[in-house]
C-alpha cells in the first residue's frame, strides 16, 4: 500500500531534502560566475533603472528557457552540439571582454546597448549557456525532475539578487570583472571538454575551488576614488579679501591738481 506513495515523484523524504539542499548549494556557487557575467552585460546600459529592468525581463525569459531545458534534458544532453554551442558562446563572451579597449584605470570597457531590448536577448542566451553546465550537474546528482526544477527555480532567484550586487561591486573592485570572465572561460572550456570526452571533465570540487580562488583575487583590490581638488579655506579667504585696484581715487587726485594750480596763479 505504501509503494505508490514512496514511488511518488513528490515524495518529500529525508534523502530528497538533502539532495535539494545540495542542488541549491551548487546552484548558488555555480551561479556566481553567471551573475557577474550578467552584471557586466547589463552595465552597458549605463542607467540603474534600465539595468534593473533588463535583468528582470531577461531572467524571466531565461527562467522559462531553463525549465524547458530541464524538462527536455534527457533529449538535449544526447546531442553534443548543444554543449559545443554553449561553450563556444561563453568563450566568445570572454574573448570580447579581454580584447576590448581599456579605460584610464586600465579596466576593460563593456559593450554599450542603445536600449533595454538589445540587452535582454544577450542576458537570456548567456543564462541558458550557463544552464547547460548546471543542469548537467544537477541531472547527474538526481534523476528526479521536480528536484532539479526546484533547485533551478531557487537558483534563478539567487542569480537575480547576486547580479544586482555584482553590478555595484564591479565599480568598487579593480579585478572583479576580469575574475568573472575568467570563470566564464572555465565554464566554456568545461562544456567543450564534456562534448569531446566526458571522462576529461574535471571533478566538481576542483571547479568550485578554482571559482572561489579566482573570486578571491577579484575582490583583492578596491578601485581608487578620483575626487576633484577642493580649495582650502585659507586660499578661498585670500581670494575674497583681495581688494580691487583703486582706480577712482587715482582719478580724483589727477582732477584736483589743475584746480590747485589755478588758485595759486590767481593769488599771484
Amino acid at each position: 500500500m505504501l509503494d505508490p506513495i514512496l514511488e511518488s515523484p513528490f515524495n518529500f523524504s529525508i534523502e530528497a531534502l538533502l539532495i535539494l539542499i545540495i542542488l541549491i548549494g551548487l546552484e548558488a556557487i555555480l551561479s556566481a560566475d553567471n551573475a557577474i557575467a550578467l552584471a557586466a552585460i547589463t552595465r552597458g546600459l549605463k542607467d540603474p533603472k534600465l539595468e534593473k529592468q533588463a535583468l528582470n525581463i531577461g531572467l524571466l525569459i531565461a527562467y522559462g528557457l531553463r525549465i524547458t531545458l530541464i524538462l527536455c534534458s534527457r533529449w538535449v544532453l544526447q546531442f553534443w552540439q548543444f554543449e559545443v554551442l554553449g561553450g563556444g558562446y561563453l568563450l566568445w563572451l570572454a574573448y570580447q571582454h579581454f580584447t576590448s579597449p581599456t579605460d584610464e584605470d586600465d579596466q576593460h570597457q563593456e559593450p554599450e546597448f542603445a536600449n533595454v531590448w538589445q540587452a535582454i536577448p544577450v542576458i537570456a542566451v548567456t543564462d541558458i549557456a550557463f544552464s547547460l553546465d548546471s543542469v548537467t550537474t544537477a541531472i547527474a546528482i538526481s534523476d528526479q525532475i521536480w528536484l532539479v526544477v526546484a533547485g533551478g527555480t531557487i537558483g534563478v532567484i539567487t542569480l537575480r539578487f547576486m547580479a544586482g550586487l555584482f553590478i555595484r561591486w564591479l565599480d568598487e573592485y579593480v579585478h572583479l570583472a576580469d575574475a568573472g570572465y575568467l570563470t566564464v572561460t572555465l565554464v566554456g572550456i568545461r562544456l567543450m571538454t564534456r562534448a569531446i570526452n566526458d571522462q576529461l571533465v574535471p571533478p566538481e570540487w576542483l571547479m568550485i575551488t578554482l571559482i572561489i580562488t579566482i573570486f578571491a583575487w577579484g575582490f583583492s583590490q578596491k578601485t581608487l576614488i578620483h575626487s576633484p581638488p577642493q580649495s582650502t579655506p585659507e586660499s578661498s579667504a585670500k581670494i575674497v579679501v583681495t581688494p580691487p585696484p583703486l582706480e577712482p581715487k587715482t582719478e580724483a587726485k589727477i582732477d584736483l591738481e589743475p584746480e590747485i594750480k589755478v588758485e595759486s596763479e590767481t593769488k599771484s
